[in-house]
């Protein structure tokens, strides 16, 4: 099946049967951006590819966390109660890298990836939108893992993106693809019975609530993942994480992301 294909079948809301990955960055990107449709996935492994917590400690310290591991542990317990809150219990591996840090361990990330996905008939991940560089190393692991994945076994999964954030005037855009032509976005509404538990699931998430500020999803949004060029700045142009003052810039990123492509086969 086309990555068009499956962005029509996730857009369509049936349950679908077939081995299914997830690939997130963080605790409760899962929640965010594809909770709704979670319930739907029979055979879903859910990767998240950061433990949630920088190594900064600015986040933690501002919660109230005496270690970085501190926070860790709390975000990995607001997942399981949000997937509680879902009422799925999907099979799940946590890489455990740093908050912000995925990038530095890209070679790593989308060799596992690929052995971890070996199977999966569809990889459901993060746009490469300068959101986070968390959100734009899963895209790019992704990337790699398809690519991998397609030599071993002749045909690649099918690739899709889920909504997610990015700047757009000056603020973080939620819930929204950056427009590309020529990946257009499938959509279905999130039926009313279905929001509560949505609604649970994020809020559950209660260490990110100054992040979220209130946000729910009212819509999914999938899409085919374009054909990005990762060495080139994102299609915003403008990264949303260059406003935060974090060690991990855009122009960082893209020199990581640079010399681990250059290593990868």
């Amino acid at each position: 099946m086309t990555s068009e294909d499956f962005a029509g079948l996730l857009a369509g809301g049936g349950r679908i049967a077939g081995p299914v990955a997830l690939i997130v960055a963080h605790p409760d990107d899962e929640s965010l951006w594809a909770g709704a449709a979670l319930p739907r996935l029979e055979r879903l492994l859910l990767i998240h590819v950061t433990d949630g917590a920088p190594r900064d400690m600015a986040d933690a310290r501002r919660l109230g966390f005496a270690s970085r591991k501190a926070y860790a542990r709390a975000r990995a317990a607001e997942l399981d109660a949000a997937l509680a809150a879902l009422e799925v219990a999907p099979a799940r591996l946590s890489y455990g890298f740093p908050d912000q840090e995925a990038v530095e361990h890209l070679a790593e990330l989308a060799d596992r990836l690929a052995r971890d996905c070996a199977d999966a008939v569809a990889l459901l991940t993060h746009p490469y939108e300068g959101g986070h560089p968390d959100h734009d190393a899963a895209a790019l692991a992704a990337r790699l893992a398809a690519e991998r994945i397609a030599r071993r076994r002749g045909a690649p999964p099918a690739l899709v993106e889920f909504a997610c954030y990015h700047a757009a005037e000056g603020a973080r855009r939620f819930g929204r693809f950056w427009p590309d032509p020529s990946r257009p976005e499938r959509t279905r509404a999130i039926p009313e019975a279905k929001r509560p538990r949505l609604d649970a699931a994020i809020a559950a998430h209660a260490t990110q609530a100054a992040v979220i500020d209130g946000w729910r999803p009212e819509v999914e949004r999938w899409r085919a993942a374009p054909a990005y060029d990762f060495a080139a700045p994102p299609p915003p142009a403008a990264c949303l994480y260059d406003g935060f003052g974090w060690a991990m810039t855009s122009e960082r990123w893209r020199e990581r992301a640079g010399a681990e492509l250059a290593l990868c086969p």
